[in-house]
C-alpha cells in the first residue's frame, strides 16, 4: 500500500479524545481527524473548538454501541486511544485505585474488532506497563492479529519543551511498526515557551503569609543558582522543589505545580505559569486555542491529561508511511 494513497486520507478516530493531543499530532502527519471520544464536557468543548470537522461523541464509550457508530461515520484507517491513566499512575500516591476505571483500556480492542482499523497508536503511564491486566490487553491485540510494539517515548527527545516519559504501544495489522525518528537536536529548554512580558501579575516572593514549603524550595534555588538567575519552582513530586528554565520542563500533570521565579531588586517576585505556556509546553502550536469558557483549573486539566502532539506526530509518520 502506498502512502501516496495513504497520506492525507487517513481516517482516524480518538478514543478518550481530552483536548484533542493525538488528534492534533496526527492531522500534522496528514491524517484526516474523523471523530473524538469523551464524557469530561470541558474535554468536548476544547476538542469542538480546534476539530470542528470531526463527530463528537460526548459519552461513556462504554454505553456506545461500535457497529452504530460505524454506521454513522464510516470506515476507519487508525484509532488513537488515551485510556484512563490515574489509577495507573503514580500520581495518585498511596489513594486506592479503581480497577474498573483502569478496565477501559479494553474498549480500545472492542472498537477494534468492529472496525478493523490498519493501524492502533494506544497511549498511557508508563505504570500501565506493571498493571496485572496489562499482559491480557497484548494477547487480545495479538488474537485481532495486530502486531504490537511496546515503546517508552520521552516527549524531550521529540522537540517538546517537556520531559514527559509516555508508554505507547504501535499496532499494525500489515507488519512490525519502524520506531519512531525523534529530533536530532538539543533538548528545547522551557525558557523558550515562558511569556516574558508583564501580562501575568506577580506577587512578591517574601508576601505575609507565604508557605514555609514555598520559601524553602525557593531557598534551595537561590542557594544552587545564585540571587540573580530567574527558576521554575516545582510544587508536588521528589527532589528540591525547583528546576532550570534551561532544561525542558517537569511533566505537567493536573495540578498546578510551576510557578516562575524571577530577581526583583533586592528580592524575587511570583507567578504560576499559565495555561498558555503550559499549551506550548506540551508541543502544541499557538494556533491550537484554549480561549475557551473553561477555568484555569479545567485548562490546567487538559493540558495534564493529554499527548505532546509532536510525539503523535512522529509515531504516525513512522507508522502508517511505512508500510
Amino acid at each position: 500500500m502506498s502512502s501516496s494513497r495513504i497520506h492525507g486520507n487517513l481516517r482516524t478516530i480518538d478514543l478518550f479524545c481530552g483536548a484533542g493531543g493525538s488528534s492534533y499530532g496526527a492531522k500534522k502527519a496528514g491524517a484526516e481527524i474523523i471523530a473524538g471520544f469523551d464524557i469530561w464536557n470541558p474535554a468536548i468543548i476544547a476538542y469542538k473548538a480546534n476539530f470542528p470537522k470531526a463527530k463528537v461523541y460526548e459519552s461513556d464509550i462504554r454505553n456506545l454501541m461500535p457497529e452504530k457508530v460505524k454506521k454513522e461515520i464510516g470506515e476507519i484507517d487508525l484509532i488513537l486511544a488515551s485510556p484512563e491513566c490515574t489509577n495507573h499512575s503514580v500520581a495518585k500516591g498511596a489513594r486506592e485505585r479503581s480497577e474498573e476505571s483502569k478496565m477501559t483500556a479494553f474498549q480500545v480492542t472492542r472498537y477494534a474488532e468492529v472496525f478493523r482499523p490498519k493501524w492502533i497508536v494506544i497511549e498511557n503511564v508508563v505504570e500501565m506497563a506493571s498493571w496485572s491486566e496489562h499482559p491480557k490487553l497484548l494477547e487480545e491485540l495479538w488474537n485481532l492479529n495486530y502486531f504490537v510494539k511496546e515503546l517508552k517515548l520521552n516527549s524531550s527527545n521529540f522537540g517538546v519543551p517537556q520531559a514527559r516519559k509516555r508508554l505507547f504501544l504501535l499496532c499494525s495489522l500489515s507488519k512490525e511498526s519502524k520506531i519512531p525518528v525523534t529530533k536530532n537536536r538539543k533538548p528545547i529548554p522551557v525558557s523558550s515557551v515562558i511569556d516574558w512580558s508583564d501580562k501575568y501579575r506577580f506577587t512578591p516572593l517574601n508576601k505575609k503569609g507565604r508557605a514555609k514549603k514555598t520559601l524553602k524550595r525557593a531557598n534551595n534555588a537561590i542557594e544552587a543558582l545564585g540571587r540573580n538567575k530567574p527558576f521554575i519552582m516545582v510544587y508536588y513530586g521528589t527532589g528540591d522543589g525547583w528546576q532550570s528554565i534551561d532544561k525542558p520542563l517537569r511533566t505537567i500533570t493536573t495540578l498546578d505545580r510551576f510557578a516562575l521565579v524571577l530577581p526583583n531588586g533586592k528580592d524575587h517576585k511570583m507567578r504560576m505559569l499559565q495555561p498558555e505556556e503550559l499549551k506550548l509546553a506540551m508541543g502544541y502550536d499557538k494556533n491550537f486555542t484554549l480561549d475557551l469558557e473553561l477555568t484555569r483549573r479545567q485548562k490546567i486539566m487538559l493540558m495534564g491529561n493529554g499527548v505532546c502532539p509532536p510525539v503523535m506526530t512522529s509515531i504516525v509518520n513512522s507508522l502508517c508511511y511505512n508500510d
